[in-house]
C-alpha cells in the first residue's frame, strides 16, 4: 500500500463541528464524523478522548519555528513543512540512545 492508497475515514471533531457537518461529511466525503462532547455539568477542565492526541502534535509541530506563523503562499508549501517538523520529530526520537524517564522535562 503506497500513501496515495490511503484514505481518511472517521475523523473526530468538536462538539461545535455537530450538525449538519456530519451528514454532509458522510455524503460528500464519504467519511464518519464522530463529535466528542464534554460530559453534562462538568464545571472544570475534562481530558476528552483522542482530543490530546491532536493537541499534543500540533504542539510538536509549532516547536519548528518554520510553522509557528503560516507565511506560505501554497497550502502544499505548509503541508511540506509540517511534515519535515514530524519527521525530524520522529528520527529524534528513534534514534535516541535510552528513552527519556520524565517526558514532560528536558534533560541537559
Amino acid at each position: 500500500m503506497t500513501v496515495a492508497d490511503t484514505q481518511i475515514t472517521h475523523v473526530r471533531a468538536d462538539s461545535a463541528y455537530a450538525g449538519q457537518l456530519v451528514n454532509w461529511s458522510d455524503d460528500f466525503l464519504n467519511m464518519t464524523l464522530k463529535t466528542i462532547s464534554r460530559p453534562r455539568g462538568a464545571k472544570e477542565l475534562v481530558v476528552l478522548p483522542r482530543r490530546w492526541k491532536v493537541e499534543h502534535t500540533l504542539g510538536w509541530i509549532m516547536k519548528s519555528r518554520r510553522n509557528v506563523r503560516d507565511y506560505e503562499r501554497l497550502p502544499q508549501n505548509s503541508e511540506a513543512h509540517r511534515t519535515w517538523a514530524l519527521s525530524t520529530l520522529m528520527t529524534r526520537r528513534l534514534t535516541r540512545k535510552r528513552p527519556r524517564a520524565d517526558w514532560s522535562r528536558k534533560t541537559t
